[in-house]
């Protein structure tokens, strides 16, 4: 290193003769380190206005030799905002970098404790922003950000209940009976995403047997992560990229890292959203008259109706019960700030939304506190910690077989009938149905609290730092705690709860869920980099997860009086389920960089788990990938206009456990003349059974050009799931009905493309334009199994079929000549298009999606149309002839009338905004407020379909399963108009 010596420079003065000014030096010497503290290798350092510069090194120290002082340095990373220094002496300077506001876009995860730069990845992994998530308008849960905002998933709202309620999809089918929901996780900690039934199948029979069904479409427990905490989002849509992660990650991971404090003054950040929801679609009332009342419901009606038409009494009953505008508050407040040593991050956000249906609404409190702790500067502590307090009221909605439910009793209803109470509160019966809609919803109760804490920690040691290598210890553990009271009331008033109905006389289903995960993990980190500009990056890890959750369910039913315990009743039934299962692994894994030239990446995960027939069995799933940078070769133009082009390629494989139960053969208790015995429940366990593996080979290539105003991003894949695990039938003289089997293989392959420009930069306007486009087709290419149906309610109506050389989700129909193919819920595609406009401090944000194809199977419309309530029964176009009206034409007509295509394009999300800068503030507040933020938004503001019922966006049986799209008369889909303001101060 060149000393500040001044004998030196007088040395060389008296020997040349020159004036000392000429050729005077200076050297500058410093550290960067990050606003955690930590020190920041690589920056670049550059003296203004001129080509001399340097860089850091690996401890983040720098030199430059500069003509004189005072001076300008420019230092400037990748993730992290540039900043201009005037050093005026020669001290050590110390500067601390901030993250950019991209910068979490530009780094992903490439081991489950380093990262790595986006232009260097070999995978296609999606990045969504905190501005991205909460920037157009807040959410209305987490996983509903991620609708259209990346390529390669598929999201549905399973109801349009309060509270959640969604299903997401990555790359297509990867599983027929297991998991299809991806692994989340939250700065670290394994989160929970269960839903959990509450009992509603005890008085909808919607399901055979039990007292839980997946038909109950309760919340996801996603749903309780608070938007306006999270920093970013990195989605892993399949194994090349979440082979890391391995007997868990064969939907995909989903890594939320949360909002962080930064060195320095105390920032406050205030926000309030006040607005409404309302249905997005209903679909009106027949268009009766006189001959069509007369014809569909003879005489009695008819005088029911002239009465009520004349004295102004038809109502329309679906505006009754849908046509609330539910009012929606949230607000958030903040704080970050700390020294360089301690930082923190505190929030609380309160959600107060009502549904559209009076007596349902969600209501959310979250509290967060993240510290950020560097006692040494070789030693850093991270925690993180978020208590949440959720209730969803949800309403008795969806599929029945007892005509109890709000939708089935609604298409049994006719504008003329009598159900307002009177004015001692007493109901009506229903004259044409076993229960009354309006006494349903206003009596039942269908209500879900949660209270729930997720905790994680980090500690980083760095074990030893030299120049050119250094070694770094991580331990990190988290844990998820929460518990769950679902509370499902029907009283023994309700129309179809009386005895002289023959009904139960007063329900009570009461659960209780307990639920304990918690992670363990241990990693090293080397650092090797060669005096050639070969770098190399070696980790190793042991991983441990605990996963406990005990779920009991009571049902009592004939209640006493008016009470709702369930020890106060004639007869109570007890479930409970519990799931106890402990993984442990560990993962290698070796990072090459040449020169960003060449970047490769090799490494493996090893997984046990007491879910497996044999605990103590390694199960392997090893990654690969290169990405090759021809930008960073040496025959690159300097002066071209493209500015990327790298060729990338990966594989690797991840696993998919087997259903609980599957393993071992569960049996049933039971009593006779007080003998007690034990009884087989069907299913015949399997300790032999494999999990599912699944193999991704994926190959793309980023491309930027004009200064990266322009970005194009192509990815293909291939996915195999082998050894499915599948529901088989036994012979009957097995003594058992079913066992789960490995019985087949299914493939995905896929295509998505990415496109970023900003067409507009000047001083004044900047417009960033994104579009998305992904498509998928799956086919099951191996099936050791007769072929069967499954996920909907027959080939009649239209079923399901897994089928050897067909696509895992088609649908088929009965018909004489046999069974035929008649749809198919994958989408032909789906693409994204957003824009984000802003003018000096007025900024214009929306985003598009459209998803075309991908068939619904529509029981709703067949519903109204057997009640002779369907508000297009008289219109004609459903029979091919056009002979008969199409409410005449429908229920006995072929399976295909039933399929409909699921196609729409809406403006999911839309918001305008206005900023008043602290310029402009300083001179009214003083300058206390360093910026308010002001504007409108909304969310599925506008809808185009031509789907024949509430939604195309729609789940008769949850998110559990690859079969969406069953429509059974939902909850419908709501859109939200919001007002908002925000003050940073």
């Amino acid at each position: 290193m060149k000393q500040n010596n001044f004998s030196h420079r007088y040395l060389l003065f008296l020997i040349l003769l020159l004036p000392f000014f000429a050729f005077s030096q200076t050297t500058l010497t410093g550290t960067v380190i990050g606003e955690a503290g930590e020190t920041v290798p690589f920056v670049n350092v550059i003296e203004k206005g001129t080509s001399n510069g340097t860089t850091t090194d690996v401890d983040g120290k720098f030199t430059i030799d500069v003509g004189e002082v005072p001076v300008v340095l420019v230092f400037s990373s990748l993730g992290f905002e540039s900043q201009e220094f005037r050093a005026i002496n020669r001290n050590p300077i110390n500067i601390t970098l901030g993250e950019s506001a991209q910068a979490l876009e530009e780094v992903v995860v490439t081991g489950l404790a380093t990262s790595v730069k986006r232009t260097n990845s070999a995978n296609a992994v999606a990045s969504l922003s905190a501005e991205q998530i909460t920037g157009t308008t807040p959410p209305p849960t987490l996983d509903g950000a991620l609708y259209g905002k990346f390529p390669g998933a598929v999201v549905n709202a399973n109801s349009g209940a309060p509270g959640g309620g969604l299903s997401v999809k990555l790359r297509g089918a990867t599983s027929i009976q297991g998991n299809t929901q991806p692994l989340y996780i939250i700065d670290g900690v394994y989160v929970d995403n269960s839903s959990i039934a509450a009992g509603l199948n005890t008085v909808s029979a919607a399901s055979a047997g039990g007292s839980a069904s997946n038909q109950d479409n309760p919340t996801n427990r996603i749903a309780d992560i608070n938007p306006e905490d999270i920093a970013n989002i990195e989605i892993l849509k399949g194994a090349s990229a979440a082979a890391i992660y391995g007997s868990r990650a064969a939907a995909g991971v989903v890594i939320i890292t949360t909002k962080r404090g930064k060195a320095g003054e105390t920032k406050f950040r205030f926000s309030q959203t006040t607005g409404w929801s309302e249905a997005i679609n209903l679909l009106g009332v027949r268009d009766y008259t006189e001959e069509r009342v007369l014809e569909s419901f003879g005489e009695a009606d008819l005088i029911a109706y002239r009465a009520a038409r004349d004295a102004g009494r038809l109502v329309d009953y679906e505006d009754e019960i849908f046509g609330e505008k539910g009012i929606i508050s949230i607000t958030n407040f903040n704080m970050s700030g700390g020294s360089e040593k301690t930082k923190f991050f505190a929030g609380v956000t309160h959600n107060n939304e009502k549904g559209i249906v009076l007596n349902t609404g969600y209501e959310k409190t979250s509290l967060r506190l993240n510290l950020d702790h560097n006692p040494e500067d070789f030693l850093k502590f991270t925690l993180s910690s978020n208590y949440i307090y959720s209730s969803s009221d949800r309403g008795f909605f969806n599929n029945d077989n007892s005509g109890t439910t709000i939708g089935i009793a609604l298409t049994r209803t006719r504008p003329w009938d009598q159900l307002f109470p009177n004015e001692d509160g007493i109901y009506p019966d229903h004259p044409n149905n076993g229960s009354n809609p309006l006494q349903t919803r206003d009596l039942v109760t269908n209500r879900e609290t949660v209270n729930r804490l997720i905790m994680g920690g980090t500690a980083n040691l760095d074990i030893y730092r030299a120049d050119n290598s250094n070694l770094e210890l991580i331990l990190r553990g988290g844990i998820d705690f929460y518990g769950q009271q679902s509370r499902a009331i029907f009283p023994k008033e309700l129309q179809f709860q009386k005895l002289s109905n023959g009904g139960l006389n007063g329900v009570s289903a009461q659960g209780d869920t307990q639920n304990k995960n918690y992670n363990l993990s241990a990693f090293l980190v080397h650092n090797y980099f060669t005096d050639s500009d070969i770098n190399f990056r070696t980790q190793f890890g042991l991983t441990r997860e605990y996963f406990n959750q005990n779920t009991e369910l009571i049902t009592a039913t004939g209640l006493v009086a008016s009470e709702t315990n369930v020890d106060q009743a004639a007869n109570t039934g007890v479930n409970q389920t519990r799931l106890l299962q402990e993984d442990s692994g560990f993962f290698a894994q070796e990072e090459v960089n040449f020169k960003d030239m060449f970047i490769a990446t090799v490494g493996v995960r090893g997984d046990k788990s007491s879910n497996n027939g044999d605990a103590n069995e390694l199960f392997y799933y090893p990654k690969a990938s290169l990405a090759v940078n021809l930008n960073e070769f040496d025959f690159w133009n300097e002066g071209s206009a493209w500015n990327q082009l790298k060729l990338r390629a990966a594989y690797g494989e991840a696993g998919n456990f087997p259903p609980f139960g599957a393993l071992f053969t569960s049996y049933n208790a039971f009593t006779t003349d007080g003998i007690l015995g034990i009884s087989l429940i069907g299913v015949r366990g399997d300790a032999n059974l494999k999990s599912e593996r699944q193999k991704e080979l994926e190959f793309g290539t980023d491309i930027g050009f004009f200064n990266g105003r322009v970005n194009l991003s192509a990815t293909y894949y291939i996915k195999t799931i082998d050894d499915l695990i599948l529901q088989a039938n036994l012979e009957p003289t097995t003594g058992f009905t079913s066992q789960f089997v490995n019985a087949g293989s299914l493939e995905n392959k896929g295509i998505e493309i990415g496109l970023n420009t900003t067409p507009i930069l000047t001083d004044d306007i900047q417009w960033n334009l994104g579009i998305n486009f992904f498509k998928n087709q799956s086919e099951v290419t191996q099936l050791d199994v007769p072929a069967f149906n499954t996920g909907a309610f027959g080939p009649s109506l239209g079923s399901f079929r897994i089928e050897e050389g067909q696509s895992a989700t088609q649908i088929v129909g009965a018909y004489p000549e046999g069974l035929r193919v008649i749809g198919d819920a994958e989408p032909d595609f789906q693409m994204g298009f957003n824009s984000d406009l802003k003018y000096k401090d007025l900024q214009f944000t929306m985003l598009w999606q459209w998803k075309n194809g991908g068939d619904n199977v529509n029981l709703t419309t067949l519903l109204t149309d057997l009640n002779r309530t369907s508000h297009d029964y008289d219109d004609f176009g459903a029979d091919p002839s056009g002979e008969l009206p199409n409410g005449e034409y429908r229920p006995g007509a072929p399976p295909e009338v039933h399929v409909e295509d699921a196609s729409y394009v809406r403006l999911r999300e839309v918001g305008l905004y206005y900023t008043l800068q602290s310029e402009v503030l300083a001179g009214i507040l003083n300058g206390s407020i360093d910026s308010i933020k002001f504007g409108v938004s909304g969310t599925n503001v506008l809808n185009f379909f031509d789907y024949n019922s509430y939604d195309p966006e729609v789940s008769n049986f949850g998110g559990g399963s690859i079969f969406t799209g069953v429509d059974v008369l939902p909850f419908p889909s709501s859109k939200r108009f919001l007002f908002n303001v925000s003050v940073n101060f």
